[in-house]
């Protein structure tokens, strides 16, 4: 999964890759220079338990990304905010309806909605 910071300064990458390692699975950063060229590559947050692979962002800048427990809500500095459990496997989430306060939960055998205080960034 990708996206993009609000001010489209960042670009945050699941590193789905490493799931076939015995490493900790991580989201990386990106700073997006004006010429559009990328530089960092660091690892922005590791997600336990699980991976990442769906990614979104709120207008506060807050990262949004599927887990194997549920959907994990990231500050911009890299650090848990909290967790929205879900009782099956996470594979990706997108923020819908009219304000973009509903968050959409993709999981092996369901699809879920939850209304949060954010709203997501809609890039176009």
């Amino acid at each position: 999964g990708l996206a993009f910071s609000p001010d489209d300064s960042r670009l945050y990458m699941a590193d789905t890759g490493r799931m076939y390692s015995d490493d900790p699975q991580h989201i990386r950063a990106f700073d997006l220079g004006p010429d559009g060229r990328l530089a960092g590559g660091d690892v922005f947050h590791v997600i336990d338990p699980g991976c990442s692979d769906g990614l979104r962002i709120d207008v506060d800048g807050n990262l949004w990304s599927s887990a194997a427990d549920g959907v994990h809500c990231i500050s911009p500095n890299g650090d848990l905010l909290g967790k929205i459990l879900v009782p099956e496997l996470v594979s990706n989430v997108c923020f819908g309806g009219r304000a973009k306060h509903e968050l959409y939960i993709t999981a092996t055998t369901s699809i879920y909605r939850v209304t949060l205080n954010r709203r997501g960034v809609q890039h176009p």
